[in-house]
């Protein structure tokens, strides 16, 4: 698909946009000051595939924690800063790679300036982070989506009076139609690139389709460079999300597991089954002649199984108390069903 083009913007060693590949963020969701819980779940997201984190900002003790955490992390770290300019000079003066601010919530103009010129100095990019909830509706009134898109421009002005244009925009909301308008509005409007989420939208499996959903169908008109799913509950599961959408537009190379839904001919634990072999081969090193991203086929009964998932590189599909290894939609031998995950996993080490 054509993508939008848009600035170059470098978030540590990350790239983002004028043509990078999308990247994946998430959040912590411990208290930033706590630097061994916070360190912990960095690397558990790392381990994910995540390239760029956000912590949130609160207070001095946590941008003061900002140092050590870097320490003892690999990926770029975005510092959340609401209400309190003075916590953003600070995140910028202990080495965050990027800040995140919110117009909405620091609307004094001389003090979005100090964090501008500081941000310059340092050579440090800014994300406004223009969210619904916290939209000044007294100044920015009207349709909501163009009322966002007014804010962003207002901030954005700001800033290139600075002559400051390491710039990112993000316009969320936790109405989905909402969020997609204020994007595509903005994009006739300006060339910095774009952090796409849908805001608050709950427990999976809601969360999961409205970020699908909203961020899918924005990356699918070429809009977007870097995405957050914001899920209610662990943070990996937002990475596992994130790179599941991009992977599905064929924007990120990664490993496909195709599963049948199961009926009642399945006389195997097809989820239990599923479940253990995602759990070893997700990943980009798994592909076929190191070329393209490798297809695995979990299917529940040996009737159809074989034959449906003709297109999949390689899968099992299962049978009263034994199951069948098939490549390509050709068998090639059978197993008991206590041996199908380990044999199919010895079958695909094989193949690489």
């Amino acid at each position: 698909m054509k993508r939008r083009r848009s600035r170059r913007v470098k978030i540590g060693k990350v790239a983002v946009g004028g043509g990078a590949p999308v990247s994946v963020q998430s959040m912590t969701k411990t208290d930033t000051s706590d630097i061994k819980a916070t360190v912990k779940q960095i690397k558990e997201l790392e381990r994910e595939g995540c390239e760029i984190i956000r912590v949130a900002i609160p207070d001095k003790e946590a941008a003061k924690a900002i140092p050590k955490i870097k320490k003892r992390i690999k990926i770029p770290l975005i510092a959340d800063i609401h209400f309190d300019y003075r916590l953003a000079l600070e995140a910028l003066e202990n080495g965050a790679d990027g800040i995140r601010i919110n117009p909405g919530n620091i609307r004094d103009k001389k003090r979005i300036i100090q964090i501008v010129r500081k941000a310059k100095k340092k050579r440090i990019p800014i994300r406004i982070g223009v969210n619904s909830g916290s939209l000044d509706r007294k100044r920015y009134k009207g349709p909501l989506a163009q009322a966002m898109v007014r804010s962003a421009q207002d901030s954005i002005k700001i800033f290139e009076k600075q002559k400051f244009y390491d710039i990112i925009i993000s316009l969320k909301a936790s109405d989905v139609l909402t969020t997609i308008k204020a994007y595509k509005l903005m994009a006739k409007r300006c060339n910095y690139p774009f952090h796409l989420g849908i805001t608050a939208t709950g427990l999976p499996p809601l969360g999961i389709i409205k970020s699908a959903l909203g961020i899918g169908s924005l990356l699918l008109e070429g809009i977007g460079d870097t995405i957050r799913v914001s899920l209610t509950g662990p943070p990996q599961e937002e990475v596992r999300v994130g790179y599941e959408i991009l992977r599905t537009l064929e924007l990120r190379k990664g490993m496909e597991i195709l599963a049948c839904p199961t009926c009642g001919r399945c006389e195997i634990d097809l989820i239990k089954i599923a479940k253990e072999v995602a759990k070893k081969v997700y990943g980009e090193r798994f592909t076929v002649n190191g070329k393209r991203p490798l297809k695995v086929a979990i299917m529940g009964c040996v009737v159809n199984g074989p034959g449906e998932a003709r297109e999949a590189d390689i899968g099992i599909a299962g049978g009263e108390k034994i199951g069948v290894i098939f490549r390509k939609g050709r068998v090639i031998k059978k197993v008991k069903e206590k041996d199908l995950v380990s044999t199919l996993l010895a079958e695909i080490e094989n193949m690489m």
